[in-house]
């Protein structure tokens, strides 16, 4: 969990035109101090992440060392990974297996074990390798590598591949098998654009290719639809709650791009919303799937805690519109139809409501809700041993 510049910020280097969203050391100065005094690290966001755009266009001639760029990171990468531990955060930064990054600043292809000594002497926790100006049949051998020379540092840090998102585009299948081995997440579809359509298309890859990908999802090794957007230009209050929801049923990282000076109550609430926040971080770490479609309502659901002593899970429940109509949409489900079939039956909260309790159910109980268009009703469904409260 934490805060990644790229989807809010991109390549913004104009720091005279714009001085409150160039990528410097500023902006990352302020976002710790927001992630902080606004309570998102209390709430679990723990990194701030530069992404793309901070170098300068070439390596040091003497030393072939990466250098960051000199008017908007005049401190140095250390100084500011130190103003950041401080803060009790930690330091994410960005780079690309190819020849260059996607923005054209210097990429590791040529110096891996020279940059990945670099970011530990930075000390950096997080590393993201992008795979812009990259060879696709080379990455099933590169970022294992570079992997490997990360852990040789001696320093622990994440390491976040976008190796398969390259292969797919070009019709290979991701060998996931090795990316449990060497990556802890990676990219699977499209970078996320700040717009409901966007957040559409990713729940659609993640649905259509779900048996395929969900697998190999578990702790320490996770798909990655990409970063939340709440908070910014693109989502209404009720697709904000949508993407929050479906993100945390998929076990999805949850790293925001936004202005956090900026967001507003309502989404800020949705942002730190702990209930949510435990589901997405729930330690079976297993990644939800869609399971049905009725009447363009989807129904979002994932394995949780706790887990009754006959193997009996509970569930988070996402009850998803696609419907554009102009009124919330009432519908109804027999929970055994929803692979609720506890005997014993589940007692239901609202996780959107602070967990309020609404009763208790049985498989053979017709559930009703209603979902506001293109919005979201997020219930959990603990399971009980004793058919009680």
């Amino acid at each position: 969990m934490g805060w990644m510049h790229w989807e809010r910020y991109r390549c913004i280097t104009d720091c005279n035109k714009y001085p409150d969203e160039c990528i410097s050391e500023k902006l990352f100065k302020r976002t710790t101090d927001l992630l902080v005094d606004e309570g998102y690290l209390d709430a679990g966001y723990e990194y701030v992440i530069i992404d793309d755009c901070w170098l300068e266009k070439e390596r040091d001639n003497v030393t072939k060392r990466l250098v960051e760029d000199r008017k908007r990171f005049p401190s140095g990468l250390n100084a500011l990974a130190d103003y950041i531990h401080k803060r009790g955060v930690k330091f994410g930064l960005y780079q690309d297996y190819g020849t260059n990054t996607c923005a054209g600043y210097p990429g590791v292809i040529n110096n891996m074990a020279l940059d990945a000594q670099t970011f530990a002497d930075w000390d950096v926790d997080y590393v993201k390798l992008d795979g812009c100006y990259a060879d696709i049949n080379q990455m099933d051998e590169g970022y294992p590598e570079f992997g490997r020379l990360l852990n040789r540092t001696g320093r622990p840090m994440v390491y976040s591949c976008s190796w398969p998102v390259y292969q797919e585009y070009e019709g290979k299948l991701p060998n996931y098998e090795a990316l449990k081995q060497h990556c802890n997440l990676w990219r699977n579809w499209n970078d996320i654009d700040d717009s409901f359509e966007s957040v559409a298309q990713i729940m659609d890859y993640f649905s259509k290719n779900q048996d395929r990908i969900q697998p190999h999802a578990g702790p320490g090794h996770w798909n990655d639809p990409d970063m939340l957007i709440l908070g910014n230009y693109g989502l209404s209050y009720d697709q904000s709650k949508l993407q929050m929801a479906v993100w945390s049923i998929l076990a999805a990282p949850l790293i925001m791009s936004n202005d956090l000076s900026a967001v507003r109550p309502e989404i800020k609430e949705i942002l730190q919303n702990r209930h949510i926040i435990a589901v997405d971080q729930d330690p079976l770490g297993i990644q939800g799937k869609r399971i049905l479609i009725k009447n363009k309502i989807e129904v979002w659901s994932r394995p949780i805690t706790p887990v009754l002593s006959n193997g009996e899970y509970s569930y988070a429940v996402a009850f998803v519109s696609r419907r554009a109509d102009g009124a919330p949409y009432t519908i109804k489900f027999k929970l055994a139809d929803l692979n609720l079939t506890n005997a014993r039956g589940y007692s239901v909260t609202d996780l959107y409501d602070n967990n309020r309790y609404l009763g208790h159910v049985k498989s053979s109980t017709v559930f009703e809700t209603r979902i506001n268009p293109n919005g979201v009703m997020f219930y959990k469904f603990t399971a009980l041993q004793n058919g009680r409260k």
